[in-house]
C-alpha cells in the first residue's frame, strides 16, 4: 500500500502545474503564520515535507538496532522518531519477516572462571556471525543465570546474586541492554518450571505464564500468570485431567496461534495448549509414530510459527531422535515428519531455529562427554563455542522498552 501511494504521488508530481490535480499546491495553509515579511507557506510545502518523513520513517524501519541506537544523536528529529512507540512496533513487524535481523541468545559458564556469561549473534544461512559478549543486566557478576525464554526481542532471564542465595527476575531487551526487574511469583521459580511470553492482542499487553513441572500429583505448586501492566502474579485453573506436566528446567512454552502449549500426561501423552486471551485449556493429539515409551524424552517447540513435537528414546543403547511440525494446526493428519537422527551420544534435544534452506539447529546434551552442544539433522554444528551449562534462544532485534511496558 505505502509503494502504491508514492508512485501515486511521483505521478502527480510529473504533471503540470496547471493540471488540477496540482492547483491545491497552490493554496494558502490556513490557521499558520509565519514572520513578517517571510512568504505564506502553501500545502505543496506541507506535501513535501510529510513525504520526506514518511519516506525515511520507511528507510529507518529497516535498519538494525544498534545503527538507530547511533542515529538517535544525529538530530532531534530522528531521536524523537526512534522513541516513538508506532515506530518501534513498526520496525518489530518488518524485523519478524527478515530473516536477517534474527538473532541467537545463549549463555554459558566458563569451565576456567566459574562465572556465567551472555553471548548473542547473528543467524544466516545456516552459520552464525557477529557473536559478542554482551553485559549482564545487573550490576553484579552473577552466581548463576538462566534464560527462559524471548518474544519480540525480549528475553526473560533469572539472575541468582553472587553475594547472597537470592535471585532475581528480568525482562531484558538484549538488542537495547535496557531491563526491568519483574514482580516476584507466589511459588518460587528455583524448582523445575517454565516460563513462555506472548503478546495478548486482544488486551494490548504482554503476558508471561508459569507452568509447574508437576501437575495436579504435586499439590502445593501451582501456576501462575503475570499481565504486565497489572504488575502481579496470580493463579490459574489447572487443566482437570493432567497428573503431570511434561517439561524440563531447558524447556520454554511454545506460543503459536495465541496459545501456550506443553506436554501433558493423563491416561496418555498429548500436548496441552492454553488460550492466552481467555485463559481455556484445549488439547492436541500427539503425532503417530512418536514413541510414548517411560524412557522416551518428549517435548513441544516452534519452528516457523509452526507447532513442533518431538522424542528422544533410549533404546537398546541408541538415543533416535525425532521431528515433526504440524502444517494446519490443530489437526492431527497434518503432523509432519521433518527427520530422524540415530545417534547414542544425543541426549535430551531441543529444536531452537530453522534455517531459510531447511536445516533445523538444535541443543542437546552430549551423552558421552556430558557436555552441552549444538547440532543440526547434518551434523555437529561446531560454530558457537563450546562450554558448560549453555543454552540459547533465537530472538527478533527490536527497539521494545521494558520500562513502558509495565
Amino acid at each position: 500500500m505505502r509503494e502504491a501511494r508514492l508512485r501515486w504521488f511521483g505521478h502527480v508530481k510529473r504533471r503540470g502545474m496547471d493540471a488540477p490535480v496540482r492547483r491545491c499546491e497552490r493554496l494558502a495553509l490556513d490557521g499558520f503564520r509565519r514572520g513578517r515579511g517571510r512568504p505564506k507557506k502553501y500545502w505543496g510545502e506541507a506535501i513535501e515535507v510529510y513525504f520526506e518523513e514518511d519516506i525515511l520513517t520507511n528507510i529507518l524501519s529497516r535498519l538494525p538496532v544498534r545503527s538507530l541506537l547511533r542515529f538517535k544523536c544525529v538530530a532531534k528529529f530522528w531521536k524523537t522518531l526512534v522513541d516513538d512507540p508506532y515506530f518501534r512496533m513498526k520496525h518489530l513487524n518488518h524485523t519478524k519477516n527478515d530473516k536477517n535481523f534474527q538473532k541467537f541468545l545463549f549463555y554459558q559458564l566458563s569451565p576456567m572462571k566459574d562465572i556465567f556469561s551472555i553471548h548473542s549473534c547473528s543467524l544466516s544461512s545456516a552459520q552464525v556471525e557477529d557473536v559478542r559478549k554482551l553485559d549482564f543486566p545487573s550490576n553484579v557478576e552473577p552466581r548463576c543465570c538462566q534464560v527462559y525464554c524471548c518474544c519480540d526481542g525480549l528475553a526473560i532471564i533469572r539472575v541468582d546474586e553472587s553475594n547472597d542465595e537470592s535471585h532475581i527476575l528480568l525482562l531484558w531487551n538484549p538488542s537495547t541492554e535496557e531491563s526491568i526487574v519483574l514482580p516476584t511469583p507466589e511459588f518460587s521459580v528455583e524448582g523445575y518450571c517454565c516460563l513462555g511470553m506472548s503478546f495478548d492482542s486482544n488486551s494490548d499487553d504482554y503476558k508471561i505464564l508459569k507452568i509447574p513441572q508437576y501437575g495436579n500429583e504435586c499439590r502445593n505448586v501451582y501456576g501462575e500468570i503475570l499481565a504486565l501492566k497489572s504488575g502481579s502474579w496470580r493463579k490459574i485453573d489447572e487443566h482437570p485431567g493432567v497428573i503431570f506436566n511434561m517439561l524440563y528446567v531447558m524447556h520454554s512454552l511454545a506460543c503459536i496461534h495465541g496459545a501456550f502449549h506443553w506436554v501433558g500426561f493423563s491416561r496418555n501423552y498429548f500436548v496441552i495448549s492454553l488460550n492466552i486471551s481467555y485463559e481455556e485449556y484445549g488439547e492436541i493429539p500427539l503425532p503417530d509414530g512418536i514413541c510414548l515409551r517411560d524412557s522416551t524424552d518428549i517435548g513441544i517447540s516452534e519452528l516457523e510459527g509452526m507447532v513442533c513435537a518431538y522424542s528422544n528414546a533410549y533404546l537398546h543403547g541408541n538415543h533416535p531422535f525425532k521431528l515433526w511440525v504440524m502444517k494446519d494446526y490443530g489437526l492431527k493428519e497434518s503432523w509432519i515428519a521433518l527427520f530422524s537422527i540415530a545417534n547414542p551420544y544425543i541426549s535430551m534435544p531441543m529444536p531452537k531455529y530453522r534455517f531459510a534452506d531447511g536445516t533445523v539447529l538444535f541443543w542437546y546434551i552430549n551423552f558421552r562427554r556430558m557436555t552441552n552442544a549444538y547440532g543440526t539433522q547434518r551434523g555437529p554444528f561446531r560454530l558457537l563455542p563450546p562450554g558448560l551449562a549453555q543454552n540459547g534462544f533465537a530472538f527478533t532485534e527490536s527497539l521494545i522498552c521494558p520500562k513502558l511496558l509495565m
